[in-house]
């Protein structure tokens, strides 16, 4: 289990291991040996910006209608498209696409937890995928494209679990969402970033509806 720093310097040390997987993605996969460069990852996790503010690690699919959708909720402030827990230093998305690197496409979401608590953002996450397939959302299949929850405060992995318990009765078939503290991360490049805005019809596998619904939903 990853070791826990304070707030100030919180540094994540993880020994990970390679796996290799078939894939797709948004784009045409790779053929980038990156096995030399697997190595023990160690990252700085970014603190959140602004008192009170909390960070959680969303992976489902092609990170693109992710960060626009999770961008869209009330007590949201900032969503990032990156690459989460994997075995290479410095991935690129070429490095990700060849489904050997280990990351995930991943939005890092900072909120504000008195407007959009932790509970009501992953319940509003979930609408938006296949919660039981593996190593697939829509047209995009790979490690690379797993569904996982990712957090930086131990004390969010009891909430994310309850969650994931409520969800599983609405499915006959297992949940297929990940759950671990975020251990390596990468911001992707800048063209990712606000891809939907800046390609209003780029590939999305999140339905145009959802999109609506994340910006209209509310705590109960």
């Amino acid at each position: 289990m990853a070791r826990f720093y304070p707030p100030s310097a919180r540094v994540l040390i993880a020994a990970v291991l390679l796996v290799a997987l078939p894939l797709s993605g948004c784009t045409q996969a790779g053929t980038i040996d990156t096995s030399e460069r697997s190595v023990e990852v160690t990252t700085t996790i970014r603190e959140p910006e602004g008192e009170g503010m909390a960070t959680i690690y969303l992976a489902g699919g092609c990170f693109w209608g992710v960060e626009k959708y999770m961008s869209l909720i009330n007590g949201v402030t900032d969503a990032e498209s990156g690459y989460a827990n994997g075995t290479i230093e410095s991935p690129t998305y070429e490095d990700v696409t060849t489904g050997n690197s280990g990351y995930t496409e991943t939005v890092r979401v900072e909120y504000d937890p008195e407007v959009a608590p932790l509970s009501f953002l992953l319940d509003l996450f979930y609408k938006a995928i296949d919660p039981t397939t593996v190593n697939r959302q829509g047209n995009d299949v790979g490690s690379n494209y797993r569904s996982g929850v990712y957090y930086t405060d131990p004390a969010d992995r009891a909430i994310i679990e309850a969650s994931l318990a409520k969800l599983q009765k609405s499915y006959d078939d297992p949940i297929a969402v990940e759950v671990k503290p975020i251990k390596s991360y990468t911001p992707a490049e800048e063209y990712h970033q606000d891809y939907l805005e800046k390609n209003p019809g780029g590939y999305c596998h999140i339905t145009p509806g959802l999109f609506d619904s994340a910006a209209k939903a509310r705590p109960e």
